[in-house]
């Protein structure tokens, strides 16, 4: 094990603290069987989705998504994958990781070599990356089977080349059953959101740069009494909820890699890395952001924000505005949020930086394991998110119950708009679709037009887009394995050693110019050639 992972690991035990808990809950139902026709017109029989009379039975792993455990504790208890199930005549066995565990869950289950038939997960960050999952027998290469079985996917990347490209590994292999944002709308969803009624309240405008985020956290602190003024995610690792380029991006850089002037660059080699390190330092030390940085996750941001422990946060329209201004209305009617811009050194600037997606991000695929017995079934039943059927109950749900089609547009109900348990948008949508977050489809931009029903939230998308962070996000880099386990070996004890050292000057354990020693450690290590493996690989797929 690396001494990085060791020490982070000792340094997080002394950084973590008790999470307050939110929950509610809900015992939803309902089922409507369906018929898969394809995108292109095609359909496809029941018998063409199993090899057997029987009913198939397959076991499918993943973690579920924060806001349908937040309701029920288990997929079987989600309408959603209750539907999945029947509409495509196959009996799925979940096999369900604790909540932020999933890494480690996977290591164990790989470990043990008795896999499930599919799994769910970021494949792209697997040691050596897709390719070598595939060479060591984890997962299986996808190609032929979605030649034979998959007719859906095969002929939407057909039609769609570019997407094609990004969900192949660099020696040309299909390792996932990719999600797919099929909208530029969809590509920004997440940017600073903080309390304007108590912004009202002090008299203070929305924040734009440092110097009034500053001013604005102070306040909060004060006058308000917010024990963690500013609040965001640090698992799976610190300050991963400002990785989109939030704070950090003020002083025009992020915290990993990012494209400038036509090279690949990182972070935390450049002057200003340093220079948002020494702000939040001190920021710490002043009580305006979360004292327990390291171990915030989702369930302990939701609480700061709807108890009012905190006034400010950086999350998305819908998990975050959509969810909690509605749930904190219920007592306080008085409650309202806003977006605010990303934050920048100087007013009137333009951020280098902020939240924007590709169109396929490697996460939340769906890999079929390599000694699965059922790799057909499995095939056919991941390749109906991609037909027309399936397409509508990934985006929309349960015709008759989550949605109606009015005038051939799929048209969200009561349900999910105005849930009669009181659910956020946000957490019936999680309930009855896949819309809100991962799985094996394409996402539909006619979802996020009914989604953000809230004025703040249409708000967001526009004003959180006004970004250059289309100009500098690095595009998807297909490795071959080799490359791939080259750049995983030298990032492992790289990110670990940032974390480490970002986490400690945070807390006042060591001083912001430790960190010239953190850089010089970072080239020791091959940063250099992490940056030219990249580069590499950028030129030779033309992206560069």
């Amino acid at each position: 094990m690396s001494i990085y992972v060791i020490r982070r690991a000792a340094l997080l035990l002394l950084a973590a603290a008790a999470l307050l808990p939110l929950g509610s809950c809900l015992r939803p139902d309902g089922a409507k069987p369906g018929r898969e026709t394809g995108l292109h017109g095609r359909e496809s029989s029941q018998a063409e989705r199993a090899s057997s009379s029987s009913v198939p039975k397959l076991t499918y792993w993943a973690e579920l998504n924060g806001n349908a455990g937040s309701i029920v504790p288990t997929f079987q208890q989600v309408p959603f994958f209750r539907e999945w199930q029947r509409q495509t005549g196959v009996e799925l066995t979940f096999i369900q990781p604790p909540a932020n565990q999933a890494r480690e869950s996977l290591n164990v289950l790989l470990a043990s070599g008795d896999l499930p038939d599919m799994i769910e997960f970021e494949w792209d960050t697997f040691p050596g990356g897709p390719d070598k999952a595939i060479a060591d027998g984890y997962i299986l290469r996808l190609n032929d089977a979605i030649e034979k079985y998959a007719p859906n996917l095969r002929s939407y990347l057909r039609e769609h080349p570019e997407i094609d490209k990004q969900i192949k590994t660099g020696s040309g292999s299909y390792y996932v059953f990719p999600f797919i944002r099929g909208d530029d709308r969809l590509l920004t969803y997440q940017g600073p959101i903080v309390r304007k009624d108590w912004l009202d309240e002090l008299g203070l405008p929305i924040p734009e740069t440092i110097e009034d985020w500053s001013r604005t956290l102070t306040a909060f602190k004060e006058r308000k009494g917010a024990a963690a003024p500013l609040t965001f995610l640090g698992v799976p690792h610190p300050l991963f909820g400002l990785e989109s380029g939030a704070f950090i991006g003020a002083f025009g850089v992020k915290k990993g890699f990012y494209l400038d002037e036509g090279r690949v660059k990182f972070g935390p080699l450049e002057p200003g890395y340093k220079q948002f390190l020494s702000l939040f330092r001190q920021w710490y030390a002043d009580g305006l952001i979360d004292r327990n940085i390291a171990t915030v996750d989702t369930k302990t941001m939701d609480a700061n924000m709807v108890t009012g422990r905190s006034g400010a946060s950086i999350w998305n329209a819908g998990a975050g505005i959509g969810t909690w201004q509605p749930f904190m209305q219920e007592k306080q009617p008085q409650v309202r949020l806003a977006p605010a811009p990303y934050p920048v050194l100087n007013k009137g600037e333009r951020p280098k930086f902020g939240q924007r997606s590709l169109d396929y991000v490697g996460t939340g695929g769906v890999a079929i394991s390599a000694n699965s017995p059922n790799v057909e079934q499995a095939v056919r039943m991941l390749d109906y998110g991609y037909g027309e059927q399936g397409h509508l109950l990934f985006n929309f749900g349960i015709e008759g119950q989550s949605f109606e089609m009015i005038d051939g547009y799929p048209t969200y109900t009561e349900l999910i708009l105005d849930n009669p348990d009181k659910l956020a948008p946000s957490q019936a949508l999680a309930m009855y679709t896949r819309a809100s977050y991962f799985g094996a489809f394409v996402q539909d931009g006619r979802y996020i037009e009914q989604y953000y029903i809230l004025p703040e939230q249409r708000q967001a998308m526009d004003l959180w887009f006004a970004t250059d962070a289309a100009e500098h996000r690095m595009p998807r880099v297909s490795l071959s394995e080799k490359e791939n386990a080259e750049l995983s070996a030298i990032m492992q004890d790289v990110e670990t050693l940032v974390d480490e050292t970002s986490l400690r000057i945070i807390l006042g354990v060591e001083p912001p110019d430790s960190f010239d020693d953190c850089v010089a450690e970072l080239r020791s290590l091959g940063i250099g050639r992490a940056i030219e493996i990249q580069e590499m690989a950028l030129r030779r797929q033309g992206d560069l």
